[in-house]
């Protein structure tokens, strides 16, 4: 279905986040002082194809083998979260059969 590039829809931010043909939401920030900050936007393009957009930023500790220890949890988790996310847009198997 597509919507008109100006009709905004009913979570968008409705400001300067609105452009190149996408509707963008208000930021939800998790901020952790010291440690990290995490920022989820909602975003539809003018066809309403609509995904999530996450930026992270993870403060990582001086010693080499540790930061690369850290990193890979993220990679790890991540792969986690976004298998997950997907699977949520499905609808659950029918396992009365």
């Amino acid at each position: 279905m597509t919507r008109p590039a100006d009709r905004h829809t009913d979570w968008c931010g409705r400001d300067h986040r609105c452009n190149l043909a996408e509707h963008r939401s208000e930021e939800i920030i998790v901020d952790l002082p010291g440690h990290g900050r995490a920022v989820l936007t909602r975003v539809a393009n003018d066809a309403g194809t609509g995904h999530a957009e996450i930026r992270i930023r993870v403060a990582l500790v001086d010693a080499e083998p540790a930061a690369r220890r850290q990193l890979h949890a993220m990679l790890t988790d991540l792969r986690a979260l976004v298998t997950r996310a997907a699977l949520a847009g499905h609808p659950a198997p029918d396992r009365r059969r």
